[in-house]
């Protein structure tokens, strides 16, 4: 398939949108117990959803084979990461959800990032949110995988991750 059939098949071209200036953005950064972890989520606005793309260093990584890390990836409806030891990152509460859905379809819940020597990589497109709607909310990497299951948010196990989604645009954008 050539390029401009792709881009006419999706309505989207990813080199194209993750070369374009993304509207917002989270910086992350891993708690006490996790204080190498470092990473960014972008989020541009198409006309076919919200392009997400993440890029995060200092995961835990394998102790072996088949032990790689994956990662419990949401949006929190909290506006801030604060927190104590006991709970980390408390503050940024429960899934985004703007519809009152169940678990797995809370307008927040995201693939999960897969650890690859202590570095993950995603890009993906949702059409769950805006990227208005997410400004000022949190983002959170857990240090188990979501099951997708269970009530009500997935048994993604300690938050290891935060950082809230701040807009890229100036004012009067």
């Amino acid at each position: 398939m050539k390029e401009t059939e792709f881009k006419n098949h999706v309505g989207l071209y990813l080199p194209s949108v993750l070369c374009s200036r993304a509207q917002a953005a989270a910086f992350l950064q891993g708690g006490e117990s996790f204080p190498d972890i470092a990473g960014t989520v972008l989020f541009y606005q198409t006309a076919v959803g919200v392009v997400v793309f993440a890029e995060v260093k200092g995961l835990p990584a394998a102790s072996g084979p088949c032990t790689e890390g994956v990662f419990g990836f949401h949006i929190h409806q909290g506006t801030d990461c604060g927190g104590s030891m006991a709970e980390p990152f408390a503050d940024a509460m429960q899934h985004f959800d703007l519809a009152d859905c169940p678990h797995p379809y809370h307008s927040g819940d995201l693939p999960p990032l897969f650890g690859n020597n202590g570095l993950a990589i995603a890009a993906f497109l949702t059409n769950r949110f805006c990227v208005d709607e997410v400004i000022g909310r949190t983002v959170i990497i857990h240090d188990h995988p979501d099951d997708f299951t269970s009530q009500p948010s997935g048994n993604s196990g300690t938050k290891i991750a935060c950082g809230v989604i701040k807009s890229l645009l100036g004012p009067g954008r």
